[in-house]
């Protein structure tokens, strides 16, 4: 499991000490990435600057760029240690669980996270998707990444309970696993501004609910 993040709690913000060396990798690489995050995903891109990255990593600009490459680099870098230690590994986690479990589980984390983000920082993934610039392919691609990693979460888990009869086939399975993607990204956003129980709550129960049985349903 990578060390670093998760997309609720942000780490203690890592500041690096000691001689600023021109050789980039003279450095625990793991360090300056949560360094980074921390700074992209409290400030988002445009707000952060090389000064905040140069500052909370303890790295020369030279040794940032010589490493990592650019500002744009650098916040790509970043974005995908947020998604493999946060996201990827809450779906390592959820896939060990029986499909309509495993959905749930998903959920209850992602309202928890929301919840206790007193900073309002919201979803690092979430954020980097609202603030895309139009000509960085790049960071666009690595977002649709993420998210389409999220889409097939969703939908094998619910082929899998499709199969097993613990999850309704009333609608096709592709239908619903954009279904559940748009509430999470809803739930991601709506936490930003109204981080309330039961305006988040209200969202996602009724998504879980469709997931189950009609006979489960109607009982």
């Amino acid at each position: 499991m990578t060390r670093g993040t998760t997309d609720g709690k942000m780490p203690p913000a890592p500041i690096l000490t000691g001689n600023r060396m021109a050789r980039p990798r003279e450095f625990d690489e793991q360090v300056v990435l949560d360094a980074l995050v921390h700074c992209f995903w409290s400030r988002g891109y445009e707000a952060t600057s090389v000064r905040d990255l140069i500052e909370r990593t303890g790295l020369t600009g030279a040794s940032l760029y010589n490493a990592f490459g650019d500002k744009r680099a650098l916040y790509r870098r970043a974005l995908d240690h947020y998604v493999e230690a946060g996201t990827a590994d809450r779906i390592r986690r959820c896939e060990a669980m029986e499909p309509l479990q495993a959905i749930r589980a998903f959920f209850d984390e992602i309202l928890r996270r929301s919840l206790d983000d007193g900073e309002r920082k919201g979803c690092m993934l979430v954020n980097a998707a609202l603030e895309a610039a139009p000509d960085d392919e790049a960071s666009r691609a690595a977002v649709t990444g993420a998210l389409l990693r999220l889409e097939t979460f969703f939908l094998e888990s619910l082929r899998e309970g499709q199969a097993s009869g613990t999850i309704t086939s009333a609608f096709a399975a592709e239908d619903l696993a954009r279904h559940l993607l748009g509430v999470l990204m809803g739930v991601r956003v709506l936490a930003r501004t109204r981080p309330e129980p039961a305006l988040l709550a209200g969202v996602v129960a009724p998504a879980l609910a469709l997931l189950e049985p009609v006979r489960a349903r109607q009982g």
